[in-house]
């Protein structure tokens, strides 16, 4: 009798340690995660166009220095540099502005391998406005130039890329939506000159237009879009994908097939098809993991409710892994630049980790990172910021998440009015939300 109680004793003493060691864990776990806030200046907060994830690349870091750039309250551009682990900004109010009055027309900024800064601003179906830095690693702009002068009439997202050669890749569309084009230029640093790569890479045909999303792996080039048919972002479907290993000039299938270019509606290769009316939001993120395998994240309705998604390559099939933590229903349609309750997606993938930056109303508009490991699929949310951000979406620093799996994210409270309007509020600080120790889960 007294050896039977002593081990059932035993059993509930381990019981309690297992339970004690476990809460432990998960609790050592969650506190690992860190957040720090370093604020840069006061920015236009009227509508979202500091924060729109189609610029790309809003802040960037080399050798050692942090650089963003965003609008005043005066809508005009400033520029900022920092050394990294430092909150002290330098901080320069250019002689440009921009029409802040329309979100479109966000800032896109990229250093290149020799330490200039190349920023190009205020665009929608605008002449291209561009310039670079005077000198290596200063903020001091020189004069507004054309690149190569073609094609340069009727400019809409503008986007920088750094290659691994240390070039740069500049994609925009040229003309309207639902009829325009994407061009790619490419930036040599040895003769400091932009030479035009594609003047047509996706063709809509005059009935459609690409809205793309890209990435740079270690040698490839990706790219994947949306078709829409026309203004109305209802009429978004499909999710298309290329890829490009000889720096933007041949394009290829996951097969390994080559494209004949100009891509178009009936060449294009279905990562994932979407039909019209699905609430498919276009201009989201992809990313490749260390294999070079791609991943795509965006969001849409196939049940009522609109969910995040992410759509990837793994032995040569596509796969789709779901979300179902979004609990609200709502429709995206018409035109402009919407007001909508939950984010475009950014994606991060790290080995067996994959990681999404988002905002949704249901958890008061704060930014949000959800994570998954890619075995077990079952996601986990954990909010970044202290207080709500509005109508942000996310950018982050790329170049510095590449080089050392550190993670930094453009951080701004703004709102943002269906159709272009605008919302009166007071300027808020720009901010660098800096994240520490990303959970890594355990199979």
């Amino acid at each position: 009798m007294e050896i039977a109680l002593d081990k059932q004793l035993n059993r509930k003493v381990i019981s309690k340690i297992k339970f004690l060691i476990l809460v432990f864990f998960s609790f050592h776990v969650n506190a690992q995660l860190k957040t720090t806030e370093s604020e840069v200046g006061l920015g236009w907060s009227n509508n979202s166009v500091n924060t729109v994830i189609f610029r790309n690349s809003a802040l960037t870091s080399f050798k050692g220095n942090q650089y963003t750039a965003y609008y005043d309250p005066e809508g005009r551009m400033v520029l900022a540099k920092r050394k990294l682990n430092s909150n002290k900004w330098d901080k320069v109010i250019t002689p440009y502005s921009g029409n802040v009055k329309d979100a479109h027309n966000d800032i896109s900024i990229a250093i290149d391998s020799d330490g200039y800064l190349h920023v190009s601003w205020d665009h929608h179906d605008t002449r291209l406005r561009y310039a670079r830095s005077k000198k290596p690693f200063t903020l001091e702009l020189g004069e507004e130039k054309a690149m190569t002068g073609v094609d340069e009439s009727k400019v809409t997202y503008p986007e920088f890329h750094n290659l691994p050669n240390g070039n740069l890749l500049f994609c925009y569309r040229s003309g309207a939506s639902g009829r325009g084009n994407l061009v790619m230029k490419s930036y040599d640093v040895k003769t400091k000159l932009w030479t035009s790569l594609q003047n047509n890479l996706i063709d809509g045909e005059n009935q459609r237009s690409a809205y793309w999303q890209m990435c740079i792996g270690e040698k490839e080039i990706y790219i994947s879009w949306v078709w829409r048919e026309s203004w109305d972002v209802s009429t978004n479907h499909d999710i298309c994908y290329a890829f490009s290993a000889d720096g933007g000039k041949t394009w290829r299938k996951s097969t390994g097939e080559k494209y004949n270019l100009p891509i178009t509606k009936n060449t294009a290769e279905h990562a994932w098809e979407v039909p019209q009316n699905s609430s498919l939001i276009n201009q989201t993120a992809m990313t490749v993991d260390e294999n070079g395998n791609p991943y795509i994240t965006t969001y849409w309705d196939n049940n009522g409710i609109p969910q995040y998604k992410v759509v990837y390559l793994a032995d040569g099939k596509w796969n789709l892994i779901n979300t179902d933590f979004h609990k609200k229903p709502f429709s995206l349609g018409g035109g402009g630049t919407k007001r909508i309750p939950i984010s475009r997606p950014e994606i991060l993938v790290d080995k067996s980790m994959l990681y999404l930056l988002l905002r949704d109303e249901e958890r008061d508009n704060k930014i949000t990172l959800a994570y998954t490991s890619l075995e077990n699929k079952k996601w986990q949310l954990t909010d970044l910021s202290r207080f709500t951000v509005g109508q942000w979406e996310p950018n982050l620093d790329k170049e510095l998440w590449k080089e050392k799996k550190q993670l930094h994210i453009f951080s701004q409270n703004v709102s943002q009015a269906d159709g272009e309007r605008l919302v009166k509020v007071n300027p808020e600080p720009v901010q660098v939300l800096e994240v520490k120790n990303l959970p890594v889960l355990k199979n």
